[in-house]
């Protein structure tokens, strides 16, 4: 019986309703590249493993909500123990999205790769991809798009799962591989997973410290790269590895996690959980390669917290005025000893007196006070050194600055939010928030009023680079 093509089109269309069709609904699924080498393929074995190298971790007390992980990635019997202590640390908390942040390290290319779609694979069962969150990340123009190749075969961001999968209890992630980072991929990654940042987000930097250094070398190396890191600076750790003092084989997804946590309120504490090296491990110490376990917290400064900070600083210009000294202070506040970018601003009788700062984040926080408070009453240029006669007068404030953010487009600028900075030929000026909020400007008056403090005419902020950022102020 021949069959008309209209009759047969609705025979084919009702046949595809009524058969399971699996080309195009299938989930992406990301097979493991390194089971049975980097760890178990086999299921019971891998369980075992990461749930006795959890049992032997010890379970750390600090203050503070762990926002990032920075983990070791080799093998197993080389790094398993060292990246449970940083997972014992999460187990069970309240994480329902990871972003894994990893080095490629057999596919080299220009920027960054999003897997963005489906689920990871491991012998424990399957993770799926916060599709829109990874979707959300790609930017061709900042070269940050989908690159197959770079996740073929990698282990860094793979040996984080079976962890993942035994101390969390539902979670989807957000893998990221990073290639030779660009200015705009680095900045794109940085301000877009700065966005999507909330409380129940959980960044994970992958890298191992030295590679095939003697025992006491590598100690040395990673004991300065960890110190650093401590004091969430970027700018030595970029420095330590640039010159070969020390070794990050993930130095960017590194410095791309710290960048968010410095830009996201709050994250003042880093601790290092564990340290070793593939030595302590093997015995083997003539090549070893080191690892560390390292959590960074949030912990935002309370109103004790910033009294005491007011007090570094009132105290330091008390006794610099009074004996020509800088005190040194003990005990300091752990939240004090990362990196922190800090103006100090004198008043008398509500009058500016003197106003001196960092920009930039180049000294512990603690330190960035005490010298700028010195500075404020001492070296401003625009006043004489301030006398003992006048302590009793004076008001001080402290103002820790986030980190700089390009302006894009000036209608972004706010008003008593955001303090901004100028950069135009060899020339440059700052304003704080509250300055603009104090004279009862408008925004191009603030921004008019910033050309002037850099010695520039008036409408230069028109094609000059302007930087927002906002401040913690405390008076």
């Amino acid at each position: 019986m021949k069959i008309k093509p209209a009759i047969q089109f609705l025979l084919v269309f009702f046949f595809l309703l009524a058969t399971p069709f699996s080309a195009g609904c299938s989930e992406s699924v990301k097979e493991p590249a390194v089971a049975g080498t980097f760890y178990p393929s086999d299921k019971e074995e891998l369980k075992e493993t990461v749930e006795g190298f959890l049992s032997k971790a010890e379970k750390i007390s600090f203050n503070g909500k762990i926002i990032a992980l920075i983990s070791p990635h080799a093998g197993y019997r080389y790094s398993g123990q060292v990246a449970a202590y940083g997972y014992k640390q999460i187990e069970n908390i309240s994480v329902k999205r990871v972003i894994l942040i990893g080095p490629s390290h057999r596919v080299s290319f220009r920027g960054a790769s999003v897997y963005a779609e489906g689920v990871f694979e491991t012998p424990l069962g399957t993770v799926k991809i916060d599709e829109k969150t990874a979707k959300s990340l790609l930017n061709e123009s900042a070269d940050v798009r989908f690159f197959a190749d770079a996740f073929a075969k990698e282990h860094s961001l793979e040996v984080q799962l079976p962890f993942l999968q035994t101390v969390l209890k539902d979670f989807s992630i957000v893998p990221v591989l990073i290639g030779s980072l660009t200015r705009d991929s680095f900045e794109h990654l940085a301000s877009q997973i700065l966005n999507i940042l909330d409380d129940g987000t959980l960044l994970i930097a992958s890298t191992d410290l030295s590679h095939y250094h003697d025992y006491e070398t590598a100690k040395a190396m990673d004991g300065k790269i960890m110190s650093v890191i401590e004091r969430l600076s970027l700018m030595d750790t970029e420095r330590l590895v640039r010159s070969g003092e020390a070794e990050l084989c993930g130095v960017y997804p590194v410095l791309l996690t710290m960048e968010i946590v410095r830009r996201a309120a709050g994250a003042t504490i880093v601790k290092v959980f564990k340290y070793a090296n593939s030595g302590d491990v093997t015995g083997e110490k003539d090549k070893v390669v080191g690892y560390a376990s390292i959590g960074i917290l949030k912990n935002p400064y309370s109103e004790h917290d910033k009294k005491e900070l007011l007090s570094l600083a009132v105290n330091s210009i008390r006794e610099y005025v009074t004996n020509g000294k800088t005190p040194e202070f003990k005990n300091i506040n752990p939240k004090f000893v990362t990196d922190g970018a800090v103006f100090v601003t004198i008043k008398n009788n509500g009058s500016l007196r003197g106003c001196i700062g960092h920009i930039q984040p180049v000294m512990p926080l603690y330190q960035s006070v005490i010298k700028n408070a010195v500075a404020a009453c001492s070296s401003d240029r625009r006043f004489p050194t301030l006398t003992k006669d006048e302590l009793k007068d004076i008001e001080v404030e402290v103002s820790i600055l986030t980190p700089l953010v390009k302006v894009k487009n000036t209608e972004d600028i706010v008003i008593g939010k955001h303090g901004l900075v100028i950069r135009k030929g060899m020339r440059s000026g700052i304003l704080l928030p509250q300055v603009a909020t104090e004279f009862g400007w408008d925004r191009e008056t603030f921004l008019e009023q910033l050309c002037a403090k850099a010695g520039l005419s008036r409408g230069a902020w028109k094609d000059a680079e302007l930087y927002i950022f906002t401040a913690e102020i405390i008076k």
